[in-house]
């Protein structure tokens, strides 16, 4: 298995702790998209038209688009389950998951970013504070869901006493808005989540500075 990844793409990040939850070493290859590596013709052609980070190429299967690619994953290789069973649970692992990935990273990545500040010209505290107002509108509502979660499920993690496929998309947003100098105080719940993430082996190894680009 061939993974194509950037240290610092949180959609990368949300894969690499996928892995490392399952145990699996694929053969990492950095691809760097602040110098438009992910934009090549060969990239594109022969890893993922999508342009895009992370992709998964097995066997002649290439696949992007990080929801998917876990979602392949626990398919494949079932243990630990990422994605619940269980019909409620499971639908709300992804809605949480769908929270993150369509509502709070889009118009927070870097391409958008870089848009703002080089095409239309904001300055860059007006992008910062674009990046803050969506973040705090986003981290909002993962905070009721997490708070509603905790009230049925209970345990540490997101959803459960187990790690899920919500927990490998919280921590690399929890992160990313860290970076970017976002109050993080009313979060609570997603704070504790954090926590505890941040002593477990797989979230520390997937963690960006551990990464050999």
């Amino acid at each position: 298995m061939d993974f194509y990844s950037f240290f610092n793409s949180s959609t990368s990040w949300r894969v690499r702790i996928a892995l490392a939850l399952k145990g699996l070493g694929p053969n990492y290859h950095g691809v760097n998209i602040r110098t438009g590596a992910h934009r090549e013709a060969g990239y594109v052609a022969q890893v993922n038209p999508s342009a895009t980070v992370p992709a998964i190429v097995e066997n002649g299967f290439n696949l992007g688009q990080s929801l998917a690619i876990i979602d392949w994953l626990d398919i494949k290789h079932p243990e630990p389950r990422l994605i619940p069973a269980a019909l409620e649970r499971r639908a709300r692992v992804l809605e949480f998951c769908y929270l993150a990935a369509c509502d709070i990273h889009p118009v927070n990545n870097l391409r958008i970013l870089k848009y703002l500040h080089e095409t239309l010209k904001v300055s860059p505290q007006q992008r910062d504070d674009c990046y803050a107002h969506w973040t705090a509108e986003g981290l909002a509502a993962a905070e009721r869901l997490l708070a509603q979660a905790e009230e049925n499920y209970g345990g540490p993690w997101c959803f459960s006493a187990q790690p899920t496929m919500a927990d490998c998309c919280l921590i690399p947003q929890l992160c990313s808005a860290q970076r970017m100098g976002c109050d993080m105080t009313p979060f609570k719940r997603a704070n504790a989540i954090f926590a505890h993430a941040s002593s477990v082996p797989a979230f520390i190894n997937a963690e960006p500075r551990n990464q050999p680009d």
